[in-house]
């Protein structure tokens, strides 16, 4: 476990935790009164908790506010500020089966802001899922951000129809975003980079937006919708990915020049 990720703030830096992080921090991980483990404040500040007690179902901690003693009980040493970076938002069409819960613990480990799944033609799953599996999509977010570490606080919609979407993608756009467009039929034979390369926008973009479509991708006239409202088109490779292999690659393909952006630059023709 990277971090513990706490639902609310300490009360006067004291902790208590029952039911699932009860069992999942003294019947999981062990732990017993007088050991350590990181945590994660709503907040986003890290922090490190020492047990106190374990009694009756719920484990009594305390906030350790000296960052000396932190890093020393730490198992691993605080690592280097990852450089400041747009939010990414995945648009993730409705894939069948369990896949959904593949893309939401994916994306949660890459960095993803905001998971907004949607109903598109090809879609075999339909809007409106039930609370049951929304409140598992949290849950797989949680647990993965708990193992990896993420500080990003990863959010997943309820599914929007592709109405909803394109209203919700307007008010990002007014806001200053990007919208990429993921497709295996190239449209426009343009680079990844050239699209995040900030000398070729008027402005940096504050939102970058990846549209996945579910298995057998998106229609012709979903396409046509999203580029007749400011989508870009995007193919990387020559292959045909799963859906869920594509979200997981788009978007770390997007990140990772994203991170890397001070230390490249297109060439000049």
């Amino acid at each position: 476990m990277k971090q513990f990720l706490l639902a609310k703030e300490p009360d006067d830096g004291i902790v208590r935790l029952d039911g699932d992080d009860y069992r999942y921090l003294v019947r999981v991980r062990r732990l017993a009164p007088g050991e350590f483990f990181p945590a994660l404040l709503p907040s986003g500040e890290e922090t490190l908790i020492q047990v106190l007690s374990v009694e009756k179902g719920v484990l009594t901690g305390k906030r350790v506010s000296s960052q000396k003693r932190a890093q020393k009980h730490a198992q691993n040493p605080p690592s280097s500020p990852s450089p400041s970076i747009p939010a990414i938002l995945l648009f993730q069409a409705l894939p069948k089966g369990e896949k959904m819960d593949v893309i939401v613990r994916q994306a949660a480990e890459g960095g993803i802001t905001e998971i907004v799944p949607f109903v598109s033609e090809f879609s075999i799953a339909k809007a409106g899922a039930g609370e049951q599996k929304f409140s598992r999509w949290q849950r797989v977010i949680r647990e993965a951000r708990q193992q990896c570490g993420s500080k990003i606080p990863t959010a997943v919609r309820r599914p929007l129809s592709k109405e909803e979407l394109i209203i919700y993608w307007k008010e990002l756009k007014a806001a200053h975003a990007l919208g990429l467009l993921f497709h295996h039929q190239g449209l426009e034979n343009k680079s990844l980079h050239s699209y995040l390369d900030s000398s070729n926008l008027d402005s940096v973009p504050e939102v970058i937006v990846i549209a996945i479509g579910p298995e057998g991708g998106f229609s012709d006239t979903e396409v046509s919708l999203f580029l007749e409202n400011g989508f870009n088109p995007i193919t990387i490779g020559d292959t045909i990915l799963r859906t869920e292999t594509a979200a997981l690659y788009c978007a770390a393909a997007v990140r990772t020049i994203l991170l890397e952006r001070d230390s490249w630059q297109l060439k000049q023709r």
